[in-house]
């Protein structure tokens, strides 16, 4: 899968495929982890119309914040020409920066940290609700469960849907060739989360409630350049809201507690030292970056050695980076004691993270509240990961005694 082919005058070329069928999890960083040892700073992909795949931090973080040269308005190096248009994500300044000032209010550092103690409430009772049991699918019973829920307050969305909810994000972030050929499914699932938002927006515009502090009921008031926002990027904007308030913390807690399930030492250290968890999360989160964006050039430049076009796409894979050897020593191992951890795995540029601060508390609080009560466990079964935009595992089978 990481076989390398030289190509004389070009980069090497790599058997990439963005989107797979689920494989064994850890499968997809082995596979970057294979070409970023054989191929460094870049690899070529021929899948699609092909694209560059840049396999060193310090290139990668570069490209992330050039969106000059490098345009979001294109994030899905298999999809150069998109029906959609996610916002702000595939926004370029300077209209990017316009929707990161209307968003960037409702998950600043102050605000996340007064949902702290309902967010504590919530994965204590979660773990609680499960803990008798003595097994759980983490990623069901817990890992998309908790955020989600957090998510939904946030947002003003019914919670009793949750499930239909999920549904749909499956439909869209976790499809491949074989299970949605001809992108029908994923298509389906963005027209039905619009649909809904707009039903939602539509109940608030004829019953505002003044008092409402929900990023729906606040969304029929937004302003760019001081007129309305239309309904069209307001739906594109909920959209985008949706898929990461509903994936990323969920993939991203599950890889966390694999690590700890499969290291017995790591497990205990953090079960018997709370203080610690701010710091695990930190390593955990250098170690296994989920996100894998893409970017399309806007120009024909010269970048990472290669001979860029203007139109190419270009891979930009945030697991290449923060399991950079060159960067982290025995990068591809978490080390709780590790002292550089400093990462960017939230991404660089201007399309850093908006939620960020909000992840790593939710990661922080699950972390402390299962291993205050459930801190011996071990996994069952195989778990199997997803590729795509953000990596994911689509089960993990925990055991303990309960």
């Amino acid at each position: 899968m990481t076989d390398v082919q030289p190509v004389a005058g070009s980069c090497p070329v790599v058997d990439y495929r963005m989107f797979l069928p689920p494989v064994p999890a850890r499968t997809l960083f082995g596979r970057v982890d294979g070409i970023q040892d054989t191929a460094r700073p870049v690899a070529r992909s021929e899948e699609a119309q092909g694209y560059w795949i840049f396999t060193d931090q310090a290139t990668i973080q570069s490209g992330l914040q050039q969106p000059e040269l490098w345009s979001s308005s294109v994030i899905v190096a298999t999809d150069p020409t998109p029906a959609y248009r996610w916002i702000p994500v595939m926004l370029d300044p300077p209209e990017h920066t316009k929707w990161r000032r209307v968003l960037g209010g409702y998950l600043t550092p102050g605000r996340v940290k007064a949902m702290e103690a309902d967010q504590r409430r919530l994965a204590k009772e979660i773990v609680e609700g499960i803990k008798a049991r003595g097994e759980c699918d983490f990623v069901t019973d817990f890992a998309r469960v908790f955020p989600s829920t957090i998510f939904l307050e946030l947002m003003g969305m019914p919670q009793e849907k949750l499930a239909e909810f999920l549904e749909w994000e499956d439909m869209i972030l976790h499809q491949n060739p074989e299970s949605d050929p001809d992108n029908s499914i994923r298509l389906g699932g963005m027209a039905k989360v619009q649909q809904f938002f707009a039903g939602l927006i539509a109940e608030r515009r004829a019953g505002p409630d003044p008092e409402a502090g929900d990023i729906v009921s606040a969304a029929v008031r937004w302003e760019i350049d001081g007129e309305p926002a239309s309904d069209v990027d307001i739906l594109n904007c909920l959209l985008l809201l949706f898929m990461a308030g509903l994936d990323t913390v969920a993939s991203q807690s599950s890889y966390a507690l694999m690590h700890l399930a499969t290291h017995p030492e790591d497990r205990r250290r953090v079960a018997a030292d709370p203080s610690m968890i701010p710091h695990a999360v930190e390593e955990i989160l250098r170690a296994y970056p989920i996100v894998q964006t893409a970017r399309k050039a806007t120009r024909d430049a010269t970048f990472g050695g290669c001979p860029v076009k203007a139109g190419d796409m270009a891979l930009f894979p945030l697991s290449a980076a923060g399991r950079d050897e060159s960067v982290y020593p025995e990068a591809r191992s978490v080390d709780l004691d590790r002292e550089n951890t400093r990462h960017i795995s939230f991404g660089a540029g201007p399309h850093f993270c908006l939620g960020s601060h909000l992840a790593r508390q939710e990661l922080v609080i699950l972390l402390e509240e299962w291993h205050r009560q459930i801190p011996e466990y071990e996994i069952t079964g195989s778990p199997m990961e997803h590729g795509g935009g953000v990596w994911g595992l689509n089960s993990l089978g925990l055991r303990w005694e309960s």
